[in-house]
């Protein structure tokens, strides 16, 4: 009787041990999963010290007796054994030509499928610099503070046509998630990556499922427990077009062998309040969603199809027609979709980039385009350069189409993370760097300097087109826009507002309602640049300061 009883008991805590040990690992159910394979030789592993402890096999001579003893040892040894074998059968050095089919890249056209943008949709930050505003945020919001803290996940996505950064907020600590959890995560934060505005975004119904739950309301346990079978890639926070908070789960397919080829075959989206879960095939996302590919499982892809085009030991040994990525990646808003930029360099690790990648997450559609010049890191310490007297350090650049020319955009910043200045940097021309306090003068300073470069520009676009009115001032009003002071003017017969910067046009303060004027100008979107005023073109005074002023762009003579 003591002896079915000590069975029973040794079962029931072998049910239990296993039970906490899948609560807290949480592995998939699923032979292409690696932490179900550890799962079981621990499980096996436990059973067999077990048996050998209960029945005092110590020796060796006495293991080899015990049948059930020699069992449990050799299930652990042909587990592992299948283990070993499928990762190496799924490796690379055998299926080299599979690794490199499992991304299509198709070649792409510049200037047709990179147009240019308005300074409104042009992100201005990076993550570090957007996690240092939440933070900055959060620790105003004094009510909340002691009891929450902003996640570090901060996913970039296009809320309402612009780029912005949401993070939740997460329990403090394990005693503030006990006196909250009830009602559940009260707000996110959003930054506006273009006006580097931060809102701290009020949920009429707190989120109950994150990151920071301890039990079956933490996102992960909720959704293994939802999906056993599914093998979940990185977790990304999302909202909708209305502003609903959702994770966006993954789920891995391996396409070669048991443990290799990983793309993404299902996306399974969580409502953050409610826990309420929908799953979708890849091909059937919805649009809005931002994150379906990881920006680093989309990077090893392309970097499988650059590598091992000849097979695994060239990309080791002769490494011919090799390419790979750069050190870095950045994000491109097209279309509504977030595409992943990335350069394309040789595998010499030279300083000049063959091309670049873009890379939808949504649909993990890719481009190539053959666009030759510096890496990105030349870049950045070009730009750097500009300001050395400064310190200040260069985010990895974005890529963007300044008059029909490539052009690596970078932030420059300070000790504190703070952005202080902007950088355009030509991509095919490298020494040709233009600095400003804002993208506006920026890009100012960096046509300047491409036509001082002989770098012919693609002026084709109405907004960059040379217009002239004359007339009668009906209404003229002053302003000042990041430190200088504009006059606004508006004209007999033209119902359209006329920007006319006082540094560049000091005359502009004599003029008043009733004198005629005659002005060249630029059409934008809500206001028309001045480039002449009655003739007068930009003050002597100015162009001579601005040859002078750090802010004022540069071209480097090569060595």
């Amino acid at each position: 009787m003591k002896k079915t009883k000590m069975k029973v008991l040794t079962v029931i805590g072998l049910i239990l041990l296993a039970g906490i040990y899948y609560y807290v690992k949480l592995p998939a159910i699923n032979i292409h999963a690696a932490g179900f394979w550890t799962f079981l030789l621990v499980v096996i592993a436990a059973l067999a010290v077990i048996y050998i402890g209960k029945k005092k096999l110590f020796r060796k001579e006495e293991i080899k007796q015990s049948g059930i003893a020699k069992g449990l040892i050799g299930l652990f040894v042909l587990i592992g054994v299948i283990y070993l074998g499928g990762t190496l059968l799924s490796s690379p050095i055998i299926n080299a030509k599979k690794y490199q089919k499992l991304l299509t890249v198709e070649e792409g056209d510049f200037q047709t499928d990179i147009k240019e943008l308005s300074f409104d949709q042009i992100p201005l930050l990076d993550r570090e610099s957007a996690t240092l505003l939440g933070n900055r945020k959060m620790g105003s919001m004094v009510d909340m503070v002691s009891q929450f803290e902003v996640d570090e996940l901060y996913s970039q996505i296009n809320y309402q046509d612009k780029p912005v950064r949401v993070s939740p907020l997460r329990y403090a600590n394990v005693i503030k998630w006990f006196t909250n959890q009830s009602e559940g995560i009260p707000a996110y934060i959003r930054i506006d990556m273009t006006t580097q505005s931060t809102e701290l975004v009020m949920l009429d119904e707190g989120m109950k499922y994150s990151t920071s739950e301890y039990f079956n309301r933490n996102i992960h346990r909720h959704l293994r427990f939802r999906y056993p079978t599914y093998i979940f890639g990185e977790l990304s926070f999302e909202i909708d077009d209305e502003g609903v908070p959702y994770w966006v789960a993954p789920v891995k397919k391996f396409n070669i062998g048991l443990f290799g080829g990983e793309t993404v075959g299902r996306v399974v989206l969580c409502n953050a309040i409610t826990g309420e879960t929908t799953d979708y095939a890849i091909d059937e996302v919805p649009e809005w969603i931002d994150h379906a590919y990881d920006p680093d499982l989309l990077i090893q892809l392309y970097d499988y199809y650059g590598t091992l085009k000849h097979g695994f030991f060239n990309s080791i040994l002769s490494q011919k027609d090799c390419l790979k990525t750069t050190d870095g990646y950045n994000y491109l808003a097209i279309d509504d979709d977030v595409w992943v930029y990335t350069g394309v360099t040789s595998v010499n690790e030279d300083q000049s980039n063959v091309g670049f990648v873009l890379m939808n997450q949504r649909t993990m559609e890719t481009k190539f385009y053959e666009v030759e010049g510096a890496t990105e890191n030349s870049a950045m310490s070009s730009a750097e350069g500009q300001v050395q007297n400064l310190h200040y350090t260069a985010t990895f650049p974005l890529l963007l189409n300044i008059s029909g020319e490539p052009t690596y955009f970078i932030a420059l910043k300070d000790d504190a993370g703070l952005v202080k200045k902007y950088a355009m940097v030509n991509v095919q021309k490298y020494q040709v760097v233009a600095i400003g306090d804002t993208v506006s003068k920026c890009e100012e300073n960096y046509l300047e300097l491409m036509r001082e470069n002989g770098i012919e520009t693609d002026d084709s676009a109405a907004a960059k087109e040379t217009k002239t009115i004359a007339g009668t001032i009906t209404r003229i009003a002053q302003g000042v826009v990041e430190g200088d002071s504009h006059f606004y003017v508006m004209v007999e017969g033209s119902d359209e507002f006329f920007d006319v910067s006082v540094v560049d046009f000091i005359d502009i303060i004599k003029y008043d309602v009733g004198q005629e004027v005659t002005m060249e100008y630029r059409e934008g979107e809500k206001t028309n640049v001045v480039l002449s005023l009655n003739g007068e073109e930009k003050n002597p005074i100015e162009e001579e300061t601005e040859e002078t002023d750090n802010n004022s762009g540069t071209a480097l003579q090569e060595e």
